[in-house]
């Protein structure tokens, strides 16, 4: 049964992801959406009996950590510096507002649960500064409830999901009235291929099998080295989920400044599908009823640091000069994630606003479990 379980959560995302590419409403609501709506479905019809959760922990935990590395591995951490300086300001600014937001709404919330107001703005910071990976990082790192993991999130998607439309919609018009202007650009579309990584076949190629042996087999390492750095600095025998995953970020992206290493083009795809199984198994051991118990507080948290940060965001902008092309790519870059860049960048008919945002999306990537543990971790000590 352990074994049925095991492939049934491996091989679920292949489906999801055909699904997607195949059906329209279902390219709508978005894999991961999916992976987590499937997770529930087989965590609360017993189709996973409840003597399998051994193996849907140790699978939650083994694909987090295999996947982090996989996705820094393609980084290139010298294209930094090549980033116009007001994307790297607005990023900034970006990062500023939603760690005060969240030290903010902490103190705000405290009194009636510290550890779990901690969790909720370690986990902002974490989703606003950087994605999804950073969010599934902070939950181990800090070891988050799996209930209260996945209802941040699934109200993070539905919160996200207005953010978008807004800026698509009656942001573009807004900000261009509120913020300094900027000229469209031309040159981009040599941007636009790194951005489309929601193909997946490549990875089932025969002639990429060892590209795609070589990328496992260095995540593995990383993870080990990993491992044996938490249990090195573990106390009382117990190892240490914060250090564990610093450490998997910092080795992942010291190894992405090797040119071969960097060369692993699907690395990052396949630590995206390891991403997904991750979001089948974490809510394949939440029940409806824990999700169901729902208060205020997740929603406050989440609308006051997507929408306050987005008009404060927007305020420092206009008052260090950043124009509002860079101002929208940025923040869709922090809130929505990298690959809805193109989307902002077509919106505002500016493909020269693909690279800031794309390379700010990626920056927060890399910050985002740093900023969002050492957060969490803080707060907690208060």
């Amino acid at each position: 049964m352990q074994i049925l379980v095991t492939a049934a959560i491996l091989l679920a995302p292949a489906l999801l992801i055909w699904l997607a590419h195949h059906q329209r409403w279902a390219a709508r609501i978005g894999v991961i959406v999916l992976c987590y709506m499937l997770g529930l479905i087989l965590g609360n019809t017993g189709v996973i009996p409840p003597q399998a959760h051994a193996v849907q922990q140790g699978l939650s935990e083994v694909t987090i950590a295999l996947a982090l590395p996989l996705l820094l591995f393609t980084l290139d951490i010298r294209q930094w510096s090549r980033v116009a300086g007001k994307a790297l300001l607005s990023m900034v600014l970006a990062n500023i507002v939603v760690f005060s937001l969240a030290v903010v709404l902490y103190f705000a919330y405290r009194d009636a649960d510290p550890g779990r107001a901690a969790n909720l703005a370690a986990m902002s910071v974490g989703v606003y500064t950087g994605g999804t990976p950073n969010l599934a990082a902070i939950r181990t790192g800090l070891d988050i409830p799996n209930a209260q993991y996945l209802v941040f999130h699934s109200m993070d998607t539905l919160v996200g999901t207005v953010y978008f439309l807004l800026m698509l919609t009656v942001g573009v018009p807004l900000f261009r009235a509120l913020l300094p202007g900027s000229r469209p650009t031309a040159s981009a579309q040599q941007n636009v291929e790194a951005v489309d990584e929601d193909d997946y076949r490549p990875l089932l190629l025969r002639a990429n099998a060892s590209q795609v042996a070589s990328a496992l087999l260095l995540g593995a390492v990383v993870v080990g080295a990993a491992l044996g750095l938490s249990q090195l600095l573990a106390t009382d025998g117990e190892r240490n989920s914060a250090v564990l995953i610093v450490a998997l970020t910092t080795l992942g992206i010291a190894l992405s400044l090797h040119r071969r290493v960097r060369g692993l083009a699907l690395s990052y795809r396949l630590g995206m599908y390891l991403i997904y199984v991750f979001c089948i198994a974490v809510s394949s051991m939440v029940s409806f009823d824990e999700l169901l118990q729902i208060d205020g507080t997740v929603a406050v948290f989440l609308l006051v640091t997507v929408f306050a940060g987005l008009l404060l965001h927007a305020l420092l902008c206009r008052l260090t000069g950043v124009d509002s092309d860079t101002f929208m790519v940025t923040s869709v870059a922090a809130v929505g994630s990298p690959p809805f860049v193109p989307l902002m960048a077509r919106a505002l008919n500016n493909p020269g606003a693909i690279l800031p945002g794309m390379t700010t999306g990626v920056i927060g990537y890399a910050l985002g479990s740093y900023l969002g543990i050492s957060l969490g971790l803080y707060l907690r000590s208060l």
